[in-house]
């Protein structure tokens, strides 16, 4: 038994108040069948791996590592992230080592090209999770589950002014909504990607005023994005 506790069918919807004891969790020692498993990606889909791929590995910084293509099947896959390489080496040069060295790098994103997509007329063609009409049978907004993934930079108020001069669309920048001190941006297809100081605690060092001109008195209060 891998002692995974699921409800009866009969279970009644447990009301937590907004409030959840989580201390166990953090005293529980993972088993051992687990100990050298990765969190290596996240996969999305995109229209159109060009401006994809400038996104990620120009705007973002990223590194393009392996390239999976199955004409096949009618899609290709590139893999894109931050390979350790103090401690995994450079990426090979060689194609064929390429997908190996891949998945010992925590925290890709795999960016799913289906071919032809990229001749479709509208902008954005696939729903990001995050409340949004785009793929919808009926048009109607949907309650995503998928929020967002996260990178952490030095300097979150340089990060994105830097991601502003370069053409990038803010979802929320630096001071705006309820939390300071921490940005979104989307990547091309509608994909929210928060930007987080690098090893600070909250709250965040902040700025008097951010890459979009808000000051730290303005922007709005936090809004559940699944329900917009």
């Amino acid at each position: 038994s891998l002692g995974v506790v699921r409800s009866a069918p009969e279970a009644m919807p447990q009301d937590y108040a907004g409030k959840f004891d989580v201390s166990e969790y953090y005293v529980a020692k993972p088993e051992d069948a687990t100990k050298e498993f990765v969190m290596q990606q996240t996969m999305f889909r995109v229209k159109d791996p060009k401006r994809s791929l400038d996104f990620y590995t120009k705007v973002l910084g990223m590194k393009l590592i392996t390239v999976g293509d199955f004409p096949q099947w009618g899609f290709t896959v590139f893999f894109v992230g931050y390979p350790p390489e103090k401690d995994l080496g450079p990426v090979p040069e060689k194609d064929e080592d390429k997908f190996a060295y891949c998945m010992k790098v925590p925290g890709c994103v795999e960016l799913t090209w289906n071919h032809g997509s990229e001749a479709e007329e509208a902008d954005r063609v696939y729903n990001t999770g995050n409340g949004d009409t785009t793929g919808s049978a009926d048009g109607q907004k949907v309650r995503g589950g998928f929020g967002h993934i996260g990178i952490t930079v030095p300097d979150v108020y340089a990060a994105c002014q830097r991601f502003k001069d370069m053409g990038a669309e803010f979802h929320k920048s630096p001071n705006a909504g309820g939390m300071k001190g921490l940005a979104f941006v989307k990547d091309p297809d509608g994909y929210l990607v928060e930007i987080l100081p690098l090893g600070k605690g909250f709250p965040f060092p902040t700025q008097e005023t951010d890459c979009c001109g808000v000051s730290l008195s303005g922007g709005e209060g936090y809004a559940d994005n699944s329900k917009k």
